[in-house]
This record gives C-alpha cells, structure tokens and sequence, in this order.
C-alpha cells in the first residue's frame, strides 16, 4: 500500500482539504489498487467504474 489520501465516497486520490468531486471531506488512508483515468468519454474501464472525471482512483478502500 503506497502513501496518499482517498476520499471515501468517490474513491478519488486527493491532495487538499476537500474532494474535487462531491466536495466532501472524509478520507481514508487505507486502500488498495490504484487506476488513473485519462480520458473518461472513451475508457471502457472509467465506464464500467462509472467514473466521470479523469484522475487517479482507488479500486478499494479500507
């Protein structure tokens, strides 16, 4: 497991106060995998994820 904030709900890594996403603020330390989306409109996995936004995710979190 490598270094870095997850925001709970969205799974996206974050590196300020708030999540980009949803704006909340509940985060966890605790996760696995990781998947980085480029390019949200023609990425099968951001689609199978549901993911909107490119960015880094985590695929769980603890």
């Amino acid at each position: 497991m490598s270094k870095g904030k997850v925001c709970k709900k969205c799974k996206i890594f974050v590196e300020d106060e708030k999540c980009p996403i949803c704006g909340d603020s509940n985060f966890t330390e605790t996760w696995k995998g990781k998947v980085i989306i480029l390019n949200p409109e023609t990425s099968e996995i951001a689609k199978r994820l549901k993911l909107e936004k490119e960015g880094a995710y985590a695929i769980k979190t603890g």
